[in-house]
């Protein structure tokens, strides 16, 4: 097993990789364009149904209540069955609540479809950063799952400018943006089909034929890129100590959540879900109500959305920004940096009034916030080992949704009181937590093997089921490193 473990971490940045990260990155893309569409139909539906603020808020927040569930599903099942299976499935049903949820004939089925959509939008965002990280070397992979990540801000962009002209087209144009919305995803998961499953969960599985020959077959490809020199045959590498059962062996006994709270995981567990919470409490607190806080101080539903899509589209910079400090920070310090611009941002835009000044400020919120999200997704599925990892990822995401479940909510409720300057007050202070969150408890993993985060906790790490395995270390009693720094 370590041998194919040193051959996927030697293997050069080539077209397999760039496949896995279309299939994934196109489906975060749809995730973000159905998430933001919400936000975007918000203004037609509380005029159409009449809806009150605490009505308002509850429909703005149902894609995120099934965002919960279907992230905390995501990342158990996919635990046991395998990654490629879940994302399949989550993009089936996503596909299909939205184009339901364009025939709502009121707010009711309309809050139900959009939940049941919430449901494949968060098992599949939970379950890709984690399924792709296990593909891709320790040196690159901060980079490429940082611009994983920023496959939603195209999806955000595509939304603000297909509302931009659907939605005032007529009463009936938010039902048509459902419609539109659904039209490419389909083509994706045909495409999907080809996808291999994870290596690194075959393996956690004793599946080491079927794992090898993923490896094998990723091999193949990198070796035709005709700028890539010939691969040279890897040697199995003692420096690599896998924290999954040997070939051959049964799978372990799997765990339910409790395992990401044993011993050696419960700080990093805390982490991230303080961390998730800080930044998606104040991501959709924001992303989701912008238009509508437009709207109701005086800017026309167009206008609204004008400047709601200058505001997206400082979201692209943002991700690819913090992908390239990813690798070169390290994900801890990338986190830090981010959190803390955007609650300066927030602060800024606590006192602007709505003129430019709102585009600008809003623009930086929007740079650093999503920039923060692509150092976390790129961290959280590193700081547990591959029996667990996918469920770290799912729970770490579906937690951070209490956050953003709770943000509208309370926006809707306390918006008549607080104001505008209020909402952002409040975002700035949440954000200001998570900065010192992470600086005083975060974890380097910048350049590290999946492996030897795992492993560097202790050199008698317990496994899953409780039971304590041997961890091969290096000189004086540290983890080894495998491949360039």
């Amino acid at each position: 097993m370590s041998d194919l473990l040193a051959r996927l971490e030697r293997l050069p940045f080539s077209r397999p990789h760039l496949t896995l990260l279309a299939m994934g990155g196109l489906g975060l893309t749809f995730d973000g364009l159905d998430v933001a569409t919400v936000a975007f139909v918000l203004p037609s539906i509380t005029e159409k149904w009449q809806l009150s603020s605490g009505q308002t808020g509850l429909v703005g927040s149902s894609t995120l209540i099934g965002f919960f569930f279907g992230a905390l599903g995501a990342g158990i099942i996919a635990d046991r069955i395998g990654r490629r299976r879940v994302m399949m499935w989550a993009l089936a049903v996503f596909c299909l609540a939205t184009l339901v949820a364009a025939v709502s004939p009121n707010w009711e089925f309309f809050f139900l479809a959009r939940m049941v959509a919430g449901i494949g939008t968060g098992a599949e965002s939970a379950i890709i950063p984690a399924f792709l990280s296990e593909f891709v070397p320790g040196r690159l992979r901060g980079r490429f799952i940082g611009a994983l990540a920023g496959f939603f801000s195209f999806g955000y962009v595509g939304a603000a400018l297909l509302a931009r002209w659907i939605v005032p087209m007529g009463p009936q144009g938010w039902r048509v943006l459902h419609v539109v919305a659904t039209v490419p995803i389909v083509l994706l998961l045909w495409w999907r089909r080809s996808a291999p499953e994870s290596p690194r969960f075959l393996l956690a599985q004793g599946r080491t034929d079927e794992a090898r020959a993923v490896v094998e077959a990723i091999e193949r490809q990198a070796a035709r890129a005709p700028a890539i020199r010939p691969l040279s045959p890897a040697a199995p590498s003692p420096t690599v100590a896998p924290a999954d059962p040997p070939p051959g062996t049964a799978p372990r006994r799997q765990v339910g959540i409790g395992g990401l709270w044993r011993r050696d995981l419960a700080g990093r567990t805390a982490l991230l879900w303080i961390l998730w919470v800080v930044i998606t409490f104040s991501f959709y607190g924001f992303f989701t109500f912008i238009p509508t806080l437009l709207y109701a101080d005086g800017l026309t539903i167009a206008k609204s959305f004008t400047y709601s899509i200058v505001i997206y589209l400082a979201q692209i910079p943002g991700y690819y920004s913090a992908a390239a400090l990813n690798d070169l920070l390290d994900r801890k310090w990338t986190i830090a940096l981010y959190l803390g611009g955007g609650s300066v941002a927030a602060y800024l835009l606590s006192g602007s009034d709505i003129s430019a000044q709102v585009m600008i400020f809003g623009g930086l919120l929007s740079f650093f916030m999503n920039g923060v999200y692509a150092a976390i997704y790129a961290y959280t599925p590193e700081l547990y080992p591959t029996a667990i990892r996918a469920r770290g990822m799912g729970t770490a995401s579906a937690v951070g949704r209490i956050g953003g479940i709770s943000a509208p909510i309370l926006i809707g409720a306390t918006y008549p009181v607080i104001g505008f300057d209020g909402v952002f007050l409040v975002t700035t202070g949440v954000l200001a937590v998570g900065v010192v969150v992470v600086l005083v408890f975060g974890v380097s993993t910048r350049g590290r093997a999946l492996e030897e985060i795992s492993d560097s906790r202790s050199a008698t790490a317990p496994t899953p089921d409780g039971a304590h395995g041997p961890v091969a270390v290096g000189k004086e009693g540290r983890s080894p490193r495998v491949g360039p720094r």
